[in-house]
C-alpha cells in the first residue's frame, strides 16, 4: 500500500493512494485529524483502515502540491554517511568500517513537490538520491533479523547537503540540517508491496540531466544492520526517518562542481515507489523571530 497525508483545507488528512487516487484513511464523520504518524504502530490495523477506504471509494481530490510529507512530526532524522562504496571513492576516502551517523534538524523535514531554500550564507547547494526507512514501532535493541518489525515502510528523500559547513564540522551536523533540507514521500510504501529492498534503483536528476543511477544492492551495511546499529545506542520511534546513504554522482565530487543555484530543478525517483522534485529558491534573508 501507498500511505500518506494530504494538506486540504489547512488540515491534514491521513490517506491510501491507490490508481492514483486518494482515500481518506478515518471515514468522513469521524476525526480526520489524526496523524498517519500515530496510525503507524498498528500496520495490520492501518492497512484494514486502508482497504476498507479504498473499497468505500470516498475519494478526495488533490494536486502534487496538496501533497504533505507523509509523517508530519518526526522525532528523529537520522543520516549514515558513505554508504556506497562508489559514492566514497568519488569523495577520495574508503569506505568506513563503522556506521558513521549524522542528525537532520526536524525543522529540515520538507514536503514532497515545492521548494528548497539555497541558503544565505553558502553557494554549496548538493543533492543526495536516498531511500529512507519509515520506523513504525519502537525499538531498542533490535538484532538485524528482527528489523523488519519495526519498519512501517519505505520512501524517497533527497539528502539535501550544504557542503562547505559539512566540512566545517566534523559531525556533519551543520551541513545537513538546514530548514527545508529532508524533503521526502511522495508516500510510504509498505514492506509488502516493495518487495525486494535491496534492488530498488534510485536516480537523481538535475535540471533534467541524470546524475546519480544506483541500486540499493549496493549499499554496504544492509538496512537491518543499520536498525540494529542504531537501537545499540537508542530508542527508534514511530515516524523517525532514516536516510540510508547515496551512490556516486553528487555535485560536489564533479569536475567542475555542480551546485544547485536559484531556479535550478532537481527531481529523486526511486522505483517501486515514485519520485519527488523540487526548485531551488533563494533563502529569506533577514531575522525571523517569533
Amino acid at each position: 500500500m501507498k500511505l500518506g497525508t494530504l494538506r486540504k483545507l489547512n488540515a491534514h488528512v491521513a490517506v491510501v493512494f491507490h490508481d492514483e487516487t486518494a482515500f481518506p484513511i478515518v471515514p468522513a464523520g469521524e476525526d480526520r485529524s489524526v496523524p498517519l504518524q500515530d496510525l503507524l504502530s498498528d500496520m495490520p490495523r492501518l492497512q484494514e483502515l486502508a482497504a476498507q477506504a479504498i473499497k468505500k471509494g470516498d475519494s478526495i481530490s488533490y494536486r502534487p502540491e496538496d501533497i504533505a510529507p507523509p509523517v508530519l512530526a518526526p522525532r528523529k532524522i537520522l543520516g549514515i554517511g558513505l554508504n556506497y562504496a562508489d559514492h566514497a571513492r568519488e569523495t577520495g576516502r574508503d569506505p568506513p568500517k563503522v556506521q558513521t551517523w549524522f542528525v537532520k534538524q526536524v525543522t529540515a523535514l520538507n514536503a514532497p513537490y515545492g521548494e528548497i531554500a539555497r541558503p544565505v550564507v553558502s553557494g554549496a547547494l548538493d543533492y543526495e538520491a536516498e531511500l529512507v526507512v519509515v520506523i513504525g514501532k519502537r525499538g531498542r535493541h533490535v538484532p538485524a533479523e528482527r528489523a523488519h518489525e519495526i519498519i512501517a515502510g519505505y520512501t524517497c528523500g533527497n539528502d539535501v547537503s550544504v557542503r562547505d559547513w559539512q566540512k566545517a564540522t566534523p559531525t556533519m551536523i551543520m551541513g545537513k540540517g538546514f530548514d527545508t533540507h529532508a524533503p521526502v514521500g511522495p508516500w510510504i510504501v509498505t514492506p509488502d508491496e516493495i518487495g525486494d529492498v535491496n534492488s530498488l534503483a534510485l536516480r537523481a536528476y538535475f535540471n533534467g540531466e541524470l546524475m546519480q543511477d544506483g541500486n540499493t544492492s549496493e549499499l554496504i551495511h544492509k538496512i537491518p544492520d543499520l536498525i540494529a546499529h542504531l537501537t545499540a545506542a537508542f530508542t527508534l520511534e514511530p515516524g523517525d526517518l532514516i536516510f540510508t546513504g547515496t551512490p556516486a554522482g553528487v555535485g560536489v565530487a564533479r569536475s567542475p562542481q555542480r551546485f544547485m543555484q536559484v531556479g535550478d530543478k532537481v527531481r529523486i525517483e526511486i522505483d517501486r515507489i515514485g519520485h519527488i522534485e523540487h526548485t531551488i529558491t533563494a533563502e529569506r534573508e533577514g531575522p525571523q523571530i517569533g
